[in-house]
């Protein structure tokens, strides 16, 4: 008898970690959790840090780097890219050109420059480039955007963003602009930036005006310190605009609101935080005065767009022409800073 092939599974990605902080750990936990990847070696500079990660893990499976140069030298197939937002850009492309893949945490890179020489980097090498946008991943988040692009809501003309934190970072490097490259809108107004122009399927942007202030003061530009408050107007062609607002520390009477509103000619679609969570959101289908739920309650969504990446990698780990974009985000940033 002919002999039958059997079809072999294909091998799981081997993954570093740079960075295994509360965020970094966060993502760690969900790729062990989906079983998609080896993880395989962590660096940080805190050694408690490497420690937890590595027993996440699972101890003898995962070796601690003494340093982020240590972690390129391992047989990888992608590093994780969780430091402070400074590193970002330079360890994104060191990776790449070491022939790693990488998913970088948000902000891939301080200016659209540093994200432009990023995502060259990734197509000349020809490796997968993933930033954790990871509001995308929300439950109802992708059926808000099927709705927006089918014109079920008709003319989206204007969208309202927001994005209020009563609390501030707990990390020093956040208020460095050298390391961070920006307050409330690089670590907030972001993930807002990138929803807009990702459901709009980035439609071109004629103008972009802002106001930034830090301890109630008005900032110059371009903006040399670090804003806790920010207003931005974005106009979009078609003679779409949109509005956002994000801040540190704001006296809101609650911990944070978030809200992504696209309102159209037909209808809305809404993304909304539910008491004041980080966490837990709805996502509502509105015509006039009625409202369709599209998703509701707790959803554990943070590291899906970790586990969508590694799950790429395993399937074709080669560049994704979608990764241009992420330039497109970093400009309407560098706009807002009056870089651009």
């Amino acid at each position: 008898m002919p002999a039958v092939a059997l079809h072999q599974p294909a091998p799981r990605p081997r993954i570093g970690f740079a960075g295994v902080g509360w965020i970094g750990l966060n993502r760690l936990r969900a790729l062990a959790a989906d079983g998609v990847a080896d993880l395989l070696c962590v660096t940080d500079a805190s050694t408690e840090a490497a420690r937890e990660a590595i027993r996440v893990c699972g101890e003898g499976v995962a070796r601690i780097c003494g340093s982020f140069e240590e972690l390129l030298a391992q047989d990888l197939d992608g590093i994780v890219i969780a430091t402070p937002s400074g590193l970002h850009a330079q360890q994104t492309i060191a990776a790449l050109a070491r022939g790693r893949a990488v998913f970088c945490q948000k902000p891939l890179a301080r200016t659209a420059d540093e994200a432009a020489q990023a995502v060259r980097c990734a197509r000349e090498r020809n490796r997968l480039l993933g930033v954790d946008f990871s509001y995308r991943t929300l439950a109802g988040v992708p059926a808000m955007a099927e709705l927006v692009r089918s014109g079920a809501l008709g003319d989206v003309y204007t969208v309202d963003l927001v994005f209020h934190n009563a609390y501030g970072p707990d990390k020093p490097w956040f208020y460095d602009i050298r390391q961070s490259g920006g307050g409330c809108v690089m670590d907030l107004g972001i993930h807002l930036v990138d929803l807009l122009l990702w459901i709009l399927e980035y439609p071109p942007i004629e103008a972009v005006s802002s106001r930034l202030y830090a301890n109630g003061k008005r900032l110059t530009h371009p903006a040399r310190e670090l804003e806790d408050h920010a207003q931005a107007e974005i106009t979009l062609g078609e003679g779409r605009g949109a509005r956002l607002a994000c801040s540190w520390r704001l006296s809101a009477g609650t911990d944070a609101i978030i809200e992504a509103a696209f309102y159209g000619t037909r209808g809305s679609a809404i993304l909304r935080n539910v008491g004041g969570s980080f966490y837990d959101f709805t996502v509502e289908h509105c015509e006039g005065t009625s409202r369709r739920v599209l998703a509701e309650g707790p959803d554990n969504w943070g590291g899906r767009a970790a586990c969508a990446w590694a799950r790429q990698l395993v399937i074709d780990p080669s560049f994704d022409g979608a990764s241009e974009h992420f330039v497109e985000v970093s400009a309407v940033l560098d706009a807002i800073y009056g870089r651009s």
